[in-house]
């Protein structure tokens, strides 16, 4: 693994290059970056994908919601649409992608939005919904042409970017010091018990600046959940198997959750934000039959069973015993009132400055 990154190095190093040119043309102000009256919060990382921003979202919007009117703006990656598309009930994974959908699907008092372009986004945004109190942007933190009130980035325990290079040799998307812009660091993805050891150890890597707060979160699963209405309503509590599909970047908790409450597990992987055909579902219940046993179940992740959600696609899986399992972000420790009271105290005073 060295000896490749050593190999792509030269090509890291051009691609980081561009994306710090661009950075300090936006900082010296000759490419323009739009402020905004209203509180904007930006979530994103460094790297292509992996951290877990889309319960991180929900972890916000859970905060909020009842305090604010909230709306989320996506750019709706891998979507068939361009522009701006205000998304409702009636949206499907191919016009808004598949994160906006799963947020209309689950928060009904918030308002989801997508476009490429953000600034344009929050503009509409606020035009059609001059009461709104908040914008989160999703995975925004490259976009530099909004200027967001508070700045989080979030970064993978498991593959920090204090440890990782630049695309190609890496998985960043630009050089490690991009991480100054952060009002808000958060190592996601940690072990539940979390000592202090490795926190201090962390924060020594990480070496947060004088505006920064650095927190730790991590993954809480709940009870699978059957996806369709069909005569499978309720898991087995001792499933022999399970043959788990997805299409995230990072599946790694997900599979240790489930190996504690199965025999085996059987893994099928797809790319992040996979668009699913027939012929892959062809394939994944070939893979069931072929399970030796009457005690099984199919389980996927939430954001995959947006995918799913199309007429030809779920006829096809919807006598299949197929669930879904949910997860939210947790902090740890004080983590969370700090955290909370970080959030809050920005929006309310950023409402009363407005």
């Amino acid at each position: 693994m060295r000896f490749i990154q050593l190999l792509l190095s030269p090509a890291s190093f051009l691609y980081g290059m561009v994306m710090m040119i661009r950075n300090f043309l936006f900082d010296i102000g000759i490419l323009r970056a739009e402020r905004f009256e209203k509180p904007v919060i930006s979530v994103g990382n460094l790297s292509f994908g992996g951290t877990g921003k889309t319960p991180h979202i929900e972890y916000l919007i859970r905060l909020l919601q009842d305090r604010f009117f909230i709306s989320v703006l996506s750019r709706g990656y891998k979507r068939e649409s361009s522009g701006f598309i205000l998304g409702s009930k009636k949206s499907n994974v191919r016009y808004v992608g598949d994160e906006p959908l799963q947020y209309i699907k689950k928060f009904e008092h918030i308002k989801v939005a997508v476009d490429e372009n953000r600034a344009r986004g929050i503009h509409k945004l606020l035009t059609k919904f001059p009461a709104l109190d908040i914008v989160l942007l999703d995975d925004a933190f490259q976009h530099r042409r909004v200027k967001p009130g508070l700045s989080i980035l979030l970064t993978n325990y498991h593959s920090m970017y204090t440890e990782d290079y630049v695309f190609p040799a890496g998985r960043l998307r630009e050089f490690r010091f991009g991480a100054r812009r952060a009002n808000i660091i958060i190592v996601t993805k940690t072990p539940k018990i979390f000592s202090p050891i490795t926190r201090r150890r962390i924060l020594e890597d990480i070496r947060p600046l004088s505006h920064q707060s650095v927190f730790f979160s991590y993954l809480k699963y709940d009870d699978p959940i059957p996806v369709f209405d069909n005569e499978y309503q309720v898991f087995p509590a001792k499933a022999s198997y399970i043959l788990l599909f997805s299409g995230i970047a990072d599946d790694y908790f997900m599979r240790e959750q489930l190996e504690r409450i199965c025999t085996e597990l059987n893994v099928i992987r797809f790319a992040d934000h996979h668009q699913y055909t027939l012929a892959d579902l062809e394939m994944i219940q070939q893979r069931f039959l072929n399970l030796p046993t009457q005690k099984k179940v199919i389980i996927t992740t939430e954001k995959d069973v947006m995918r799913l959600k199309t007429p030809e696609l779920s006829n096809f899986l919807k006598n299949l015993p197929l669930f879904y399992l949910p997860v939210e972000v947790e902090l740890h420790g004080m983590d969370k009132q700090y955290f909370d009271k970080e959030i809050i105290n920005y929006v309310k005073k950023n409402q009363r400055n407005h």
